[in-house]
């Protein structure tokens, strides 16, 4: 498997506009997590806006402790540290939107740096013609009710050829490369990935989520699919996702028992894992 040009932190430096994330950068050759390293140096009192980058991960998870394929010299694994939320949100608000935008901001980025145009599977997947990309995985901590620590770790597949993936992932994973057709800068993307996600947080602080969400619906593959949801203590519900509350939820309205029965409510699902169903 061939390697794209490698990390640099004077690269990264050189095209960086953002006023605190990644003005504290560590960059490692081989991490087991970078979002394991960014929790502990958090713990340790490291400032508001500190990344940690890796080239490869040993024991790289996604939600639910799943593996996260982290090849070494192709792909983003970055963790942010984030700290403080404002005065707009209340706490589950700011740790239900964080992922969200998150998100969000690594789609502009993309489609910034690389001109590839991603879609979003709630709440925090960025697909490529359905198979994935990347993923967002926030992991926090709350000192304060004012001071909530979120870990923002983000893994993109970037320069990874497709025949290169496990051939258990080959059907639902993708890289940026496939789109692109040709090597993507990982340095600048990941600059340019700081500033759109310093931008979205700033507006989610000052001014809530208004726009943001109406910009996340804009790019959301889940809306209006029939959804299979999988609770992780209840049981599943098969729907059609309807819409995104004000809280970041989204909204699912359950297939009805018999075709001539009234309309089903809908259910704000916050936590579980949803599957999109072939139309």
């Amino acid at each position: 498997m061939s390697s794209s040009a490698p990390l640099s932190l004077d690269r990264i430096r050189s095209t960086l506009a953002t006023e605190s994330l990644g003005q504290i950068l560590y960059l490692h050759q081989a991490l087991p997590s970078t979002n394991t390293e960014a929790a502990a140096l958090a713990r340790a009192g490291a400032l508001h806006g500190t990344v940690v980058i890796a080239e490869s991960q040993s024991s790289g998870y996604g939600r639910h402790g799943r593996a996260w394929f982290s090849p070494p010299g192709l792909n983003i694994y970055c963790s942010i540290i984030v700290r403080g939320m404002g005065d707009n949100l209340s706490l589950a608000q700011w740790l239900s939107w964080v992922p969200l935008v998150s998100a969000l901001a690594a789609t502009e980025a993309i489609q910034q740096t690389a001109a590839v145009s991603l879609s979003l599977k709630w709440p925090n997947d960025l697909l490529l013609h359905e198979r994935k990309v990347g993923g967002i995985l926030c992991e926090s901590s709350v000192a304060t009710i004012n001071d909530p620590i979120v870990v923002i770790g983000i893994g993109l597949n970037v320069n990874v050829p497709p025949l290169s993936f496990p051939e258990e992932l080959q059907p639902i994973a993708a890289s940026l490369l496939e789109a692109s057709r040709q090597p993507i800068d990982r340095n600048r993307l990941i600059a340019q990935l700081l500033l759109e996600l310093e931008q979205c947080l700033g507006e989610l602080r000052s001014s809530g989520s208004v726009r943001l969400r109406q910009a996340y619906m804009a790019r959301c593959a889940t809306l209006g699919r029939h959804v299979r949801v999988l609770f992780t203590n209840d049981h599943p519900i098969v729907g059609i996702a309807e819409a995104l509350s004000a809280d970041g939820a989204l909204q699912v309205r359950t297939v009805p028992p018999h075709p001539r029965s009234q309309p089903m409510p809908l259910v704000d699902v916050r936590a579980a894992d949803v599957i999109h169903l072939r139309e």
